[in-house]
């Protein structure tokens, strides 16, 4: 069974090789360059990614087809949103947020690799009740 402990290792895990990525390339690229060499890195340390996949939407019965998209899911657990902007904004959390409740997992990052230093800069990470949920160990 999943746990609190293996939930927050997974995210630690996955800031420290965004941190890697932004080491080796530094700011100023495209999104789509950080999202494929961060789930290339996470893949080859034996994660499972799924990335650009559509997030459903259903309001009270009506299903709609949205471009809802989220950027990376780690481990079924973790989603990951990436960003290449001047400051994060309010709209970036609850867009991850949204995905967050949607898909009613337990944690997500949201990621700007537009900075010096991602994990002192820009780099935030939310909960959700799924993760309150959880066992701690």
């Amino acid at each position: 069974m999943t746990t609190q402990k293996d939930v927050n290792a997974l995210s630690r895990a996955i800031i420290g090789y965004a941190i890697e990525v932004h080491k080796e390339l530094g700011p100023g690229l495209l999104e789509s360059i950080y999202e494929k060499c961060l789930a290339h890195l996470l893949i080859q340390n034996g994660y499972i990614v799924v990335g650009q996949q559509s997030v459903p939407l259903n309001f009270k019965g009506l299903d709609l087809t949205c471009e809802l998209r989220f950027d990376l899911l780690v481990n079924d657990l973790v989603i990951v949103e990436l960003k290449t902007v001047d400051k994060i904004l309010p709209i970036h959390e609850a867009q991850l947020l949204s995905y967050l409740k949607l898909l009613k997992k337990p944690k997500g990052i949201l990621i700007n690799f537009n900075c010096l230093n991602i994990f002192k800069e820009v780099q935030q990470t939310f909960i959700t009740e799924h993760f309150r949920k959880l066992p701690i160990e």
